[in-house]
């Protein structure tokens, strides 16, 4: 059965796809430019792969009205195999994931899709209907880190969050009118950190299947950070609070 395929842009989002032993890349389209670019990495990254060469005029129609550079690269590829939770946890620990409830902003998702790679998140969790897994603008974003980070697409959060607490998860939902700071929690064992919408967070539904609620305290002036910030500052700390327990 052949897998659709579909065009990502953006250096970073092409080279490492095309780094990707698991990942179908069909065709390249470059300028002279980025050719020379990429031979200069690594000649053999363009072996068996169809490249069309465009001008920067040409490119500019893959990007569509997302306004996204394309810095001179561009690809067609195949989705890799989709990843199933329960066989991946199964005969591990100290497993950290994220879960992103309702996060829809592309830019956000590929922003900590980039984050959770960098700082050795083990996978993140999305509804299958709300993970834009075809959008230019997230693996833009993620800056190539869409080919090193475990995704894990489900039918429906509540199900999967009840079915991983059952095998010792413990689920932390991130809502700023917590009253625990995020930080005084030893994030021992298995977790998963709980991201609600950009707009309204956690739905009410969802809040049941968490154990703990946490936040991250910033100057009280200010209402929120970002959501994509967040996620960052808490997946930093947890990745250097592993390191201390190593």
């Amino acid at each position: 059965m052949n897998k659709r395929s579909f065009f990502i842009v953006g250096k970073h989002a092409v080279l490492e796809a095309l780094k990707n032993p698991n990942r179908k890349v069909l065709r390249v389209f470059l300028t002279e430019e980025s050719k020379k670019n990429i031979n200069r990495e690594d000649q053999k990254l363009l072996q068996d792969i169809k490249i069309h060469f465009k001008n920067k005029k040409e490119l500019d129609k893959y990007s569509g009205n997302e306004d996204i550079l394309h810095q001179g690269y561009v690809a067609e590829i195949e989705h890799l195999e989709n990843l199933v939770i329960k066989e991946f946890i199964k005969n591990k620990k100290n497993l950290t994931f994220a879960c992103l409830d309702q996060v829809t902003d592309p830019r956000n998702i590929g922003s900590i899709i980039r984050s959770a790679a960098s700082f050795n998140i083990d996978g993140i969790i999305f509804k299958e209907r709300h993970f834009p897994e075809e959008s230019k603008l997230m693996y833009r974003a993620a800056s190539g880190c869409m080919e090193h980070i475990n995704i894990f697409k489900v039918s429906n959060i509540n199900t999967t969050l009840k079915f991983l607490r059952e095998k010792n998860f413990w689920v932390y939902g991130l809502d700023a009118a917590s009253k625990k700071n995020f930080t005084e929690v030893d994030w021992k064992g298995n977790n998963i950190l709980l991201f609600g919408s950009e707009g309204f967070g956690i739905k009410k539904h969802t809040e049941r299947y968490t154990d703990f609620s946490v936040k991250i305290e910033i100057n009280q002036n200010i209402e929120s950070l970002n959501i994509s910030n967040s996620a960052a500052i808490v997946f930093h700390h947890i990745m250097k609070r592993k390191k201390e327990l190593d």
